[in-house]
């Protein structure tokens, strides 16, 4: 069911919420946390809430959407109720302010009465974000802050400002499509011979945060040299080796979906690899809280990392 309710108040919403749980019993009450999502007004808004209508499924959670629409448009708060069906199983209320409440620092006054009483926020930037998170109006609000370096539209330059004005609560989608990574490569460095590692090497497309990042963990966490080098054909991460005395380990995968993990006296093991979706990146994030102290860490480690002045060729899956 989705319900418009054009020229409101917040009040407006609050009080057809409570209609719609009287009339029909559509709202469960067992809600979680309140997700709130900030992002301009446009297509982008309908994939957002796709992602988060499936995180509500592991998290039930009421979201906010707050889509800033046109400055220069007379002052006014257009509203959208999603219950039922249409909101997974979360109650989705969208929110568009036009004129001043179109502006960052409106954001929380529109957020603030619709939020769950005693309930966490967490406040999510699905494109582009604050340059600090922890500064804007809504994030202030939050427990947690999630952005997404990658949707930026200079990813770079966004993983930068992670680096430089993160803040206890703050994490981002380039972190998290490296779980499987982390995964993997630390399962093969709990398995026999248990050699120290001497250095490493990260391979990835010149602009991937996320491989900047893995080799930042990979720097901080082995407190080895790590070479961070680019791909020349490639896209996102790419390969991954560790040097032992025994005989490297490596992870690959050129194709982005599928990965080979080699290690000495082994036989090769295919895995699946593929990228992650924003969903299932979204839905692990709301499984946790608390600071994320290793994402910090991995952050710091970042400038430890030596680049690679030559790109290199992409490794294969075939058999070396």
């Amino acid at each position: 069911m989705i319900v418009d309710l054009p020229s409101t108040t917040t009040s407006a919403v609050n009080k057809k919420l409570v209609r719609l749980r009287e009339a029909g019993g559509v709202l469960a009450l067992g809600r979680v946390l309140t997700l709130v999502i900030i992002t301009d007004d446009g297509a982008a808004i309908e994939a957002a809430i796709e992602a988060a209508n499936e995180a509500s499924r592991e998290h039930p959670c009421r979201v906010i959407v707050v889509a800033r629409g046109h400055h220069e448009a007379a002052p006014r708060m257009d509203a959208q109720i999603r219950v039922g069906g249409d909101a997974g199983a979360s109650d989705v209320i969208v929110l568009r302010g036009y004129g001043p409440l179109a502006v960052e620092s409106a954001s929380a006054s529109m957020v603030m009465p619709l939020l769950l009483p005693d309930a966490p926020v967490v406040a999510w930037w699905p494109g582009e974000a604050p340059l600090v998170p922890s500064q804007d109006a809504v994030g202030q609000l939050a427990q947690r802050r999630i952005t997404d370096a990658l949707s930026a539209k200079n990813p770079l330059e966004a993983f930068e400002q992670r680096c430089t004005h993160h803040i206890a609560g703050d994490t981002d989608l380039v972190w998290t499509r490296l779980t499987s990574w982390r995964a993997l490569l630390a399962t093969a460095l709990d398995a026999p011979p248990h050699e120290e590692v001497t250095a490493a090497t990260v391979v990835g497309e010149e602009i991937s945060p996320s491989t900047d990042l893995l080799a930042g963990w990979l720097a901080v966490r082995l407190g080895v040299a790590v070479e961070r080098a680019t791909a020349k054909t490639c896209h996102g991460l790419v390969s991954v080796r560790l040097e032992r005395r025994s005989g490297p380990v490596e992870l690959i995968r050129p194709d982005g979906k599928t990965g080979r993990l080699r290690q000495p006296g082994q036989p090769d093991r295919l895995v699946a690899l593929a990228r992650r979706e924003v969903r299932d990146c979204l839905t692990e994030e709301l499984r946790r809280l608390d600071p994320d102290e290793i994402y910090e860490a991995a952050l710091g480690g970042v400038g430890q990392i030596v680049r690679a002045d030559t790109p290199v060729a992409a490794p294969s899956l075939a058999r070396s």
